[in-house]
């Protein structure tokens, strides 16, 4: 069902990553790119992204610790200066594993400053242009991780499930402003965060695969992309069991 309007040409079009050095967010950026889309790309760190970027008139690279408020709204008032942006992807993440029995204040605090707090700096400094032209696209880069309480998850899930509220929240509110918004909701993808788990990862795929999942999303006008199906969709069932029964069955599944 189309809730956006479909994303299906790129050419021409121009689009601002933020947390676009590895995994996901490069992955995607490079899709994006390949399909015609002028690109920014930002993240704190260049690792893998800087040599890419220079070597194509049509990617720019903007450095971005999206935790000083000061430098979002810089370098989004200089990348608007060149021109609108007809989509925004909010793929900054941080992630360490954490359990309440081991809790680190300062780790969770980390986790909402880059997970949830960099995004509404972000979407604060592109949407009043947005608005005013009543144009343009908001993605935010969740995870399944924030459907359900999981065990490990304490910093992480939270912060994820609060994306995913404010995606809703913005749909309704940006709707009939002609701005579309998107949540995507991956599963487990082959990238440096997902690196750090010691345990088997079903239905793992990699973040090629997943950029193109994302595109694909876009090009139909969902609100929200979630993959690979063959994994997220049992998680959408168990966001439907009651307590009694969904607290039972994950301590028999995680062994926590």
């Amino acid at each position: 069902m189309q809730l956006n309007t479909p994303i299906a040409h790129w050419h021409g079009r121009r689009v601002w990553l933020v947390g676009a050095s590895t995994g996901i967010g490069l992955a995607c950026a490079q899709a994006l790119r390949a399909a015609g889309a002028m690109v920014v790309v930002s993240a704190r760190n260049p690792q893998g992204v800087q040599n890419w970027a220079a070597q194509d008139p049509l990617v720019q690279w903007r450095p971005l610790d999206v935790a000083v408020n000061a430098d979002v709204q810089a370098t989004a008032r200089a990348i608007l200066s060149e021109g609108p942006l007809d989509l925004v992807v909010y793929a900054a993440g941080y992630y360490r594993a954490q359990r309440a029995t081991a809790i680190d204040l300062d780790d969770l605090l980390q986790h909402d400053k880059v997970n949830y707090q960099g995004a509404l700096q972000v979407i604060n400094a592109v949407l009043p242009d947005m608005l005013a032209r009543q144009g343009g696209h908001i993605s935010l880069l969740s995870s399944v991780a924030g459907w359900r309480g999981l065990p490990n998850g304490l910093a992480y899930g939270p912060t994820k499930a609060a994306l995913t509220h404010l995606a809703e929240t913005l749909y309704l509110d940006l709707q009939d402003q002609g701005i579309g918004v998107s949540v995507v909701n991956p599963g487990f993808v082959d990238t440096p965060l997902t690196a750090q788990n010691q345990f088997t990862m079903p239905a793992l795929i990699s973040s090629e695969q997943a950029a193109l999942e994302m595109l694909k999303g876009w090009a139909q006008g969902q609100f929200d992309i979630h993959f690979p199906k063959r994994f997220t969709l049992w998680l959408k069932l168990l966001r439907l069991l009651p307590y009694r029964l969904y607290f039972p069955l994950v301590r028999k599944f995680t062994g926590l």
